[in-house]
C-alpha cells in the first residue's frame, strides 16, 4: 500500500491510575468514547482493567462474554468520531489474548461501521460495515456481510490461544471491487485480496428493492466507529480476552 502521511492517529494501551475503567472514557474523547454491553438472558457480560496478563506497561482491557442464548452476547469498547473516506487507508492493530480452548467460530473481534449511512427511511439502522470473524479450525477473517458481500477467508495462518497474538488490518478503502484487503497475525500475511470494504449504493439499493423497499444509501461515506473485543460472541461458550495496544492509522 502507499505511504501517506497519517492524518489520524490513536493509541492506546489501557494503562489507568488504580485500575480506573472510567479514566478510558475522559469528557474531551482522548481516548475511547462508549462501550457496548449487551447480555445474555442466562448471566451478565463484564469488562474491566486488568493486570493479571498484559503484554506492555502494567495493564490490559479485560473482557468476559458469556455465552449467547436468546439474546446475542456482545461485550467490547467503542471508539467514535472517526473520519474514515473511500479512498483512505485504515490500519488498525491490536494484540489479543484468548483464555481458552473452546470452538469459537464465528466469534466476532473487531467492527468498522457506518452508522450515518444508514438510509434513515427505513428502520432498525444496520450499521453497515466489515469485521473481522473467527471461523472454524482458528482461522481469522474479513467478514462483509453487513456490506453486503462475500467472506474473504484464509486457510493458512491459525490464531493461537492462551498467548498473545498480533493482529494487524490495513484496508484501502472502496465500495468497488478495486479495495485492498490485507490481515496479518503475528507479522505473518494471512490476507491479501482486492474487494468492496465499504458499503456499495447500488447493492444495498438492489437488495432492498428485491423485498419492495426504497433504499438510499448516505453521503458522506465514512467509517465513523471502530468496536473491539468480544463485538458478538455467538458461541457456545463463555470467552475471557484480553486485548493491549490498540493502535489506529488513517491516511488519505
Amino acid at each position: 500500500m502507499p505511504s501517506n502521511e497519517v492524518n489520524y492517529l490513536f493509541e492506546d494501551g489501557f494503562e489507568t491510575k488504580g485500575k480506573d475503567l472510567m479514566e478510558l472514557f475522559p469528557n474531551d474523547g482522548s481516548r475511547w468514547t462508549n462501550i457496548q454491553q449487551v447480555n445474555p438472558d442466562g448471566g451478565i457480560n463484564e469488562i474491566e482493567i486488568a493486570n493479571s496478563i498484559a503484554l506492555e506497561g502494567n495493564q490490559s482491557l479485560r473482557i468476559y462474554a458469556k455465552a449467547s442464548d436468546n439474546t446475542l452476547s456482545k461485550m467490547d469498547i467503542e471508539k467514535g468520531g472517526l473520519n474514515a473516506p473511500e479512498g483512505s487507508t485504515i490500519k488498525i492493530v491490536a494484540d489479543f489474548y484468548i483464555a481458552s480452548t473452546d470452538i469459537i467460530e464465528n466469534l466476532l473481534l473487531i467492527d468498522l461501521e457506518c452508522c450515518s449511512c444508514w438510509d434513515a427511511t427505513v428502520s432498525n439502522n444496520q450499521c453497515p460495515g466489515i469485521r473481522l470473524m473467527m471461523k472454524a479450525n482458528n482461522l481469522l477473517a474479513i467478514e462483509r456481510g453487513k456490506i453486503l458481500g462475500a467472506t474473504i477467508s484464509q486457510t493458512n495462518i491459525s490464531f493461537p490461544r492462551n498467548e498473545w497474538v498480533n493482529i494487524v488490518w490495513e484496508m484501502k478503502l472502496s465500495q468497488n471491487d478495486d479495495g485492498i484487503n490485507k490481515l496479518f497475525i503475528n507479522g505473518q500475511e494471512a490476507i491479501s485480496e482486492l474487494g468492496m470494504n465499504m458499503p456499495n449504493a447500488d447493492i444495498f439499493q438492489a437488495e432492498f428493492a428485491s423485498n419492495g423497499i426504497n433504499f438510499e444509501l448516505q453521503q458522506p461515506l465514512i467509517y465513523e466507529r471502530i468496536q473491539i473485543g468480544a463485538t458478538a460472541n455467538p458461541t457456545q461458550s463463555d470467552l475471557e480476552i484480553f486485548i493491549d495496544d490498540v493502535k489506529l492509522e488513517i491516511t488519505e
